[in-house]
């Protein structure tokens, strides 16, 4: 009985994108012509003078009149569903105490992603068994420093090739689209292989950070833990929701940014049944990582002031000018990755090229190896120079770019972050030397330069902005955040149709909702869009009868069921055009032969959207409605009624219309004061 509840509260939420929808909008849209040719014979008035079945009658106005006071007991014994009480609050119990056990699964998972890579680097750039914190910044190779990228991307590509090609990349796009095409089920090798690939990847100098693969692991670990339990789908996807968000509120310690992006990227709902698990799971996280590294802010932030209203402006100029270069290097990045599928080479040996890229650039500038979270201290600081700025935009974008178009393991953000500061910090040089007057504060320009750039790029708006506040716990630079990020999000909104997240999956054919509206039929009731004038099918007719009313109204495809009653008129079932239209239906049997007497009806109260969810999951063609504890008939709802109310309701809420005239109430002004008589 709990679970037939669960089942229910789950198709009721996610009906909006239920695959009976696409089969509503096909099944009108293969009668569109039908209905065009035969709407001139829809009208009651017609058909009452057309009939040549005797038997056959209809009626019911909008007050909703009964066909027959003898029909109330019929109606009483049908099954008259009424709408789910609310969410399952066992459920949510459930699913939260799994996203905790699974956040903390998931920060030891990261604890040890941190100490392998750790690990790797000194024993590939110092040749020292340790895992203490490390860095390529410092490393003697000279030249072979360009071999040991090249080793690491050879081995990430053979485990791409040999174990699970799903390791290549950043990890959220493969993981969105899980969500989204495959009920969020990814493969259990995953959770092993991505942070293994990603270790060897960053250990060996790849320019990317550890949260991305942590956060498609956490993704990976509550998937495969959704596959194991027997829960929905939707369970599933919360879940995997949940152990990404875990896994980046571990690593920065941050589980408000961490519980937006799980909305904004992988959720695509906000709703009590899912935010409480995923908080929880962000809390579990967080703690985690005040246990690993203490309570310090992740990034470290010099005293900064509240910004006057000219640094205000300057600020937003600068998230204007970082959504212009978040555009441009979400399209390189593609374009990069376009070439590489043009070689006549397996993929496999695709990362080969992106880590002598990685090599190269390294040996020149060291500060682009590794994760180079010291780099982003460095830009909040204001310690970098003019040399260090041109490595961490430019020099940093070139190797990143390549080894993350070349399909190796990596992430994201901090290589984003890293950027979008160094970008941040140049333009507001360049803005005090055209306007000395302007007081810009050079680390509040690099921290909004890393916002603005993680804003233009991913979309992921508020994300972006609760993130620097988070990280830097520096409430004073919350009103530039808003202003530079906003300002990127605006441009990048204007020139990308897609973004870095979500480009890679849109080139698969599968498109991420863009919105987080309540469906438009949760607001109809099923009084107002129900068919009241009905047309009913005496159960004294036969096979052929009916037939010949059919054809003779051009009816056959222009309703796909109809209302049986008996000689009292009282409600039988539901016989359906399909089962009368069948060649081997035989014509002297009653249509009793065909009705389908095991029928579910709808208060005229419940939402249209309980009523869709009726008629898919018991395949009824037509729904009877009825009203009051009498249960009266006062009309039908199907795929008809409903595709029109809903476009009704779209219409309205897009259709421009001016509800006040202002020289109307001029008017009225004048004319009460006396100017005008």
């Amino acid at each position: 009985m709990i679970m037939r509840s669960v089942c229910t509260i789950i198709l009721y939420i996610i009906l909006p994108v239920s695959p009976f929808y696409l089969r509503l909008w096909s099944s009108v849209y293969s009668f569109e012509l039908t209905y065009r040719y035969t709407r001139a014979f829809s009208d009651t008035n017609y058909i009452t003078r057309s009939l040549t079945m005797k038997n056959i009658f209809f009626t019911l106005n909008r007050s909703g009149i009964p066909v027959s006071p003898s029909m109330d007991p019929a109606l009483a014994d049908a099954h008259v569903a009424q709408p789910p009480a609310g969410i399952n609050t066992t459920r949510v119990l459930y699913l939260s105490v799994l996203t905790v056990l699974n956040a903390a699964i998931i920060s030891l998972i990261a604890k040890v992603l941190l100490l392998l890579i750790n690990f790797i680097t000194n024993l590939a750039f110092y040749g020292r068994l340790s895992v203490g914190e490390g860095t390529p910044l410092h490393n003697q190779l000279g030249y072979w420093v360009i071999a040991v990228p090249v080793i690491g991307s050879v081995i990430v590509g053979l485990m791409a090739r040999y174990g699970s090609a799903a390791i290549r990349g950043h990890g959220i796009p493969e993981a969105m689209e899980q969500v989204l095409v495959n009920k969020s089920r990814i493969k259990p090798i995953i959770t092993f292989l991505k942070p293994l690939s990603a270790a060897i990847s960053i250990g060996t100098g790849g320019p990317f950070g550890s949260e991305g693969p942590i956060i498609a692991t956490g993704g990976a670990w509550g998937s495969f833990i959704g596959q194991v339990l027997k829960i929905t789908a939707n369970e599933r996807k919360i879940l995997l929701a949940a152990g990404a968000a875990a896994g980046m509120s571990c690593i920065f310690g941050s589980p408000l940014a961490a519980m937006i992006l799980a909305i904004e990227l992988l959720l695509f709902e906000f709703s009590p049944r899912s935010i409480i698990p995923v908080v929880l799971g962000c809390i579990t996280g967080a703690a985690f990582h005040h246990l690993y590294w203490g309570g310090a802010p992740v990034f470290t932030m010099p005293d900064v002031t509240a910004p006057t209203n000219t640094a205000l402006l300057a600020y937003s100029a600068i998230g204007v000018v970082i959504g212009l270069l978040a555009a441009l290097v979400t399209k390189a990045v593609y374009a990069i990755e376009d070439g590489f599928e043009k070689l006549p080479i397996h993929w496999m040996w695709w990362p080969t090229i992106g880590g002598l890229v990685v090599g190269v650039v390294g040996y020149f500038a060291p500060a682009t190896l590794g994760v180079g979270y010291v780099n982003i201290d460095n830009l909040l600081t204001g310690q970098v120079t003019l040399h260090m700025l041109f490595v961490l935009g430019v020099l940093k974008f070139i190797s990143w770019s390549f080894s993350l178009g070349s399909g190796t393991s990596g992430g994201t953000l901090a290589p984003l972050l890293t950027i979008g500061g160094a970008c941040g910090v140049f333009i507001a040089l360049m803005l005090q030397m055209v306007f000395p007057s302007v007081a810009i504060n050079i680390s509040v320009a690099a921290l909004i330069g890393m916002a603005a750039m993680f804003a233009g790029s991913t979309r992921a708006l508020l994300t972006s902005i609760i993130f620097a506040l988070e990280t830097t716990r520096d409430g004073d630079t919350l009103l530039p955040l808003i202003g530079a990020c906003v300002a990127s999000y605006f441009v990048s909104f204007f020139l990308m149709r897609n973004t870095i997240m979500t480009e890679k999956i849109a080139r698969r054919g599968i498109l991420t909702p863009h919105t987080y509206k309540p469906d438009p039929l949760e607001g109809i009731p099923v009084k107002e869009a129900m068919v009241n004038k009905l047309v009913m099918i005496s159960q004294e007719n036969t096979i052929g009868e009916l037939r010949n009313w059919l054809y003779e109204n051009k009816l056959g495809g222009y309703e796909l069921a109809y209302p049986v009653v008996d000689a009292h008129q009282q409600l039988i079932g539901i016989i359906k055009m399909e089962d009368v239209l069948l060649p081997d239906t035989p014509e002297d049997a009653s249509v009793t032969y065909v009705t389908h007497t095991n029928m579910v009806t709808v208060q005229e109260d419940s939402s249209l959207r309980f009523a869709v969810d009726l008629m898919a999951r018991h395949q009824q063609d037509i729904l009877p409605v009825v009203s009051g504890p009498d249960k009266l008939l006062t009309g039908l709802i199907s795929y008809r009624t409903v595709f029109n109310a809903y476009h009704l309701a779209k219409d309205a809420d897009e259709t421009s219309s001016r509800n006040i005239s202002i020289k109307r109430q001029v008017m009225k002004v004048l004319i009460k004061n006396g100017v005008l008589r």
